[in-house]
């Protein structure tokens, strides 16, 4: 099993750019994987971990609501922020500035074939690193992404999920508020899930803004020790 996984930061990118990128390395694992079957061949996967931050975004997964889309094209056009459907799970949500999304593009057959535990293992992956500045956070049952003050009134998502898998090859995956503009929440009813709130790291802790690089070590560290990884940067970075 190879557990070496190609680290990059690909910075302020549009997201069908990454979307696109995604894909092409998606696919790629998926022919080693398949050429192997049928050439009975031992070939190595690779496995990549991306981080990004997009322009301000809408995405809605294959299963979503229109609906929960609150804004026609003008509006969209109007609040300088684009739509697109894509071939996730889950339903509606935000990308934008001040946000960490990361996408692991990773063959489970190198960890471990079990989807629900990978979910479970991205989303303790946010846990430990909120932990990490003082802010109990939690799963919510039936609700995939991490949440703060679960079954009070208050409850809030701080860190939506959403992934696509094909023989047990994932893309897509988190995306935690970080320093984002939460304005951009009310024009969408996020992942579906009506009369909860949606919190970014700064506004729990009070600050005008958490350095980036820093929540990203540390996203790093705990999803290396979770996945028993072993992180390489990309050549060329």
């Amino acid at each position: 099993m190879n557990k070496k996984v190609i680290f990059q930061d690909l910075g302020y990118m549009d997201y069908k750019e990454t979307w696109d990128y995604q894909e092409s390395l998606f696919k790629a694992i998926l022919d080693i994987k398949i050429n192997n079957r049928r050439e009975d061949t031992q070939l190595a996967t690779p496995n990549y971990f991306l981080f990004v931050e997009h322009p301000h975004v809408y995405t809605l997964g294959k299963s979503g609501d229109m609906e929960n889309l609150l804004l026609n094209q003008t509006q969209l056009a109007q609040k300088g922020a684009s739509f697109y459907k894509i071939n996730r799970g889950g339903d509606i949500t935000y990308h934008g500035p001040g946000q960490i999304v990361g996408y692991p593009i990773l063959d489970l057959d190198n960890f471990f074939t079990d989807i629900h535990k990978y979910l479970r293992f991205l989303e303790e992956v946010i846990i430990l690193t909120l932990d990490e500045y003082g802010i109990k956070a939690t799963r919510s049952e039936g609700e995939t992404g991490v949440w703060i003050d679960v079954g009070t009134p208050f409850a809030r998502k701080i860190c939506a999920m959403g992934v696509r898998a094909s023989r047990w090859v994932t893309m897509h995956g988190f995306a935690l508020n970080v320093n984002a503009n939460l304005g951009y929440f009310d024009n969408i009813i996020p992942c579906g899930i009506r009369g909860k709130g949606v919190t970014s790291l700064n506004v729990e802790l009070g600050q005008a803004e958490v350095p980036l690089g820093e929540v990203k070590d540390k996203l790093l560290k705990h999803f290396q020790q979770l996945f028993q990884a072993n992180f390489v940067e990309a050549v060329g970075q």
